[in-house]
């Protein structure tokens, strides 16, 4: 809080970029851990909360007549302009957001403030619920490969995790070689193992080969991990850069591994980019995106222009790539880059992806993100921004691993349990350090800093609220969901498309705004309050029969007048009938055969498909789902009962207190 110079600025106003209606009026908030803006409208109190971590950058723009605008794009690509009426509250939010964007230790991040109302023992079950030990055994690992213990305290590599899966052919003084001659430490060890041909995918870093440098350590290594193979001789070795960029890294003595030192393998260049060109092509699509009523031709030529789908489809090149290596080819497969924690991870956890259907269920999702880039130290602090530091190290590395998940859902829309809602929660979490999944760079620097200890798990938030996350097409017998998913990426084959719904989401003035996975989650959600419903109804005729029996027994007693039954003679024949109890059914809309046509039609707005995350559910202005369809008729109209059906209720329940 000391950071906050002004914590309240009235009379701001927020502008719509994209509709032409009258910018809202309302109040600035600034937090210890939020920005909130709250509009003074009189019929409803709209809010809209940022969170600081998610802030990207804060642009003071000239004072107009009307105010000072402040821009604030963030790092879930919501924008917002603010127009503050004076230049100097102007200048003290400014001011107050830089710092507050930008902490400089994590004890400041909002995940140690975070408070879910959770005990001990729930929080600790909450990050038990991914064991990668379970992961590995679940491979079903054959005698080839063993559990090692050679990273114990971290002694050789502090970048990887403590237990590794190497071939059982490598001794410790073998691995202890490879990785001297490997940047950062980072010796070839497991990521997958194909369990059908006992093929494997393994990672590392580039070796420091320069011009002529070899290592026997290291050329042992990989051809323990070939004879891991029986049923291949020869092991690829795919390094995901251009080879242009492999080259120029030999003259810093690093580079790429010699066919001539190493026999039996197979080197293939992918051509994937470096951070550096990532970063900039996302910049370049966000400025289309940020385009006022763009033309077509405009759009097209700034999306083509930035380069972004290129690089995503050289990422799916790379994953088809070594998955069909894998299962078509039964050859086992070493994937690098430079340092082995951006590239590597995106393709290898792409390529697990195509082949194992557990990755594309919802929890095997998470096992994969955890195994590929947590386990494996990806520089999350340095690539997304946790904390203050050099600006150039920032890549959304691992937002593009999320639109190459997106793009194969597009293409194989049965393949996986989860939907785009699932995708989008995660990658808001990466950024918004509201859990400590996503925190440091390393095992290690999680472990020092008690990550597990003092905050909660965005895996068990997730699997909490799983339901928000299903996809509704998917089934566990569809011929998508078994083994390994063929796609070409031929142009004409496979078309890569832009995601409105991730960079575009915030934006209200775009339509439409609903997807087809939304409208099918709003027809399954109808469908089971029909169910139920239906269920409700049977039981309440299975009542009214009862009642009836009973009566009928009362009437057929000769030694009892039907007076003293309690039944009006006149009445009885129209007031125990199925139609009088449907004044009770107050929670079910009530339909007529003639309705069927309309019950196609149905009302799609935001409330029907409830939001399980308090940061993104928190801006009402967000159009996220679809109408509430639980209290509605087909027709649109109100479930409220009449009066009339109350008064045959009145009956009804005067007939049961009589029987």
């Amino acid at each position: 809080m000391e950071h906050i110079r002004t914590p309240k600025v009235e009379n701001v106003r927020l502008v719509d970029r994209i509709s032409s209606k009258k910018a809202a009026l309302g109040t600035l908030y600034l937090t210890a851990t939020h920005v909130i803006f709250v509009e003074n409208a009189p019929d409803t109190r709209k809010e809209t909360w940022i969170l600081h971590s998610q802030i990207s950058t804060i642009e003071k723009q000239a004072t107009t007549a009307t105010g000072c605008p402040l821009l604030i794009r963030c790092k879930n690509f919501q924008l917002l302009q603010l127009v503050i009426p004076q230049e100097r509250d102007c200048h003290d939010v400014y001011i107050s957001l830089i710092r507050l964007a930008r902490p400089v230790k994590y004890e400041e991040l909002y995940c140690f403030s975070f408070n879910p109302k959770l005990d001990r023992e729930e929080r600790e079950q909450g990050w038990m619920l991914i064991d990668l030990s379970e992961e590995y055994k679940r491979m079903l690992l054959d005698n080839y490969w063993q559990l090692s213990d050679v990273n114990r305290d971290y002694r050789v590599c502090d970048s990887y995790p403590t237990e590794l899966y190497v071939p059982k052919s490598a001794t410790a003084h073998i691995i202890v070689g490879s990785s001297k001659f490997r940047s950062r430490r980072r010796f070839p060890a497991l990521s997958y193992y194909y369990r059908d041909n006992h093929a494997s995918i393994c990672r590392s870093s580039q070796p420091l080969s320069g011009f002529s440098a070899r290592c026997l350590e290291d050329e042992q290594m990989l051809q323990a991990i070939r004879k891991a193979n029986p049923g291949s001789d020869f092991i690829y070795v795919v390094d995901t850069r251009p080879k242009l960029n492999a080259m120029a890294n030999r003259a810093a003595g690093k580079g790429y591994e010699n066919e001539d030192n190493y026999s039996n393998i197979k080197f293939q260049f992918i051509g994937i980019e470096n951070i550096h060109v990532m970063r900039n092509s996302l910049q370049k699509m966000l400025e289309v995106c940020e385009l006022k009523s763009p033309s077509m031709s405009d759009f097209l030529w700034g999306l083509e222009n930035s380069g972004w789908l290129r690089h995503i489809k050289a990422i799916m090149d790379a994953g088809i790539f070594i998955a069909k290596a894998v299962s078509e080819e039964g050859a086992s497969v070493l994937v690098h880059c430079s340092d082995g924690w951006d590239r590597t991870a995106q393709v290898c956890s792409v390529a697990s992806l195509l082949l194992d259907p557990h990755y594309r269920t919802l929890k095997g999702f998470m096992v994969l993100i955890e195994k590929d880039w947590i386990s494996f130290g990806h520089k999350f602090n340095h690539r997304y921004g946790n904390l203050d530091g050099d600006p150039k190290e920032i890549s959304p590395v691992i937002d593009q691993f999320i639109e190459c998940v997106w793009q194969l859902m597009e293409q194989f829309p049965c393949a996986f349990e989860f939907n785009e809602r699932f995708l989008i929660h995660i990658q808001h979490h990466i950024y918004s350090c509201q859990f400590g999944n996503f925190l440091c760079n390393s095992q290690k620097e999680r472990q020092e800093l008690k990550i597990q200890e003092r905050t909660y798990s965005l895996w068990a938030h997730l699997w909490k609220n799983r339901a928000d996350y299903m996809n509704p097409l998917f089934r566990a017998d569809h011929r998508q969901t078994q083994g390994t998913l063929h796609l070409s990426t031929a142009p004409c084959n496979f078309m890569y498309k832009f995601w409105n719904g991730m960079y575009n989401r915030f934006e209200k003035g775009l339509q439409p705004r609903q997807s087809v996975t939304d409208y099918l989650m709003a027809v399954k959600e109808e469908t089971q309050q029909l169910q139920e419903e239906l269920e409700a109804l049977e039981e309440r005729l299975e009542k009214i029969q009862t009642v009836q029996l009973n009566r009928t027994k009362m009437k057929s007693k000769p030694s009892e007048p039907s007076k003293h039954s309690g039944f009006s003679t006149s009445d009885n024949s129209t007031a125990n009938t199925p139609q009088d109890y449907s004044g009770n059914m107050k929670s079910f809309p009530s339909r007529s055969p003639s309705q069927g046509d309309e019950d196609s039609a149905l009302i799609l707005t935001q409330d029907n498909l409830k939001s399980s995350d308090p940061d993104l559910s928190a801006n009402s202005d967000q159009e996220s789902g679809v109408e509430d369809l639980s209290c509605r008729s087909p027709s649109g109209g109100e479930c409220a009962p009449s009066e009339d059906s109350a008064k045959d209720r009145d009956s009804d329940e005067a007939v049961f207190l009589t029987a």
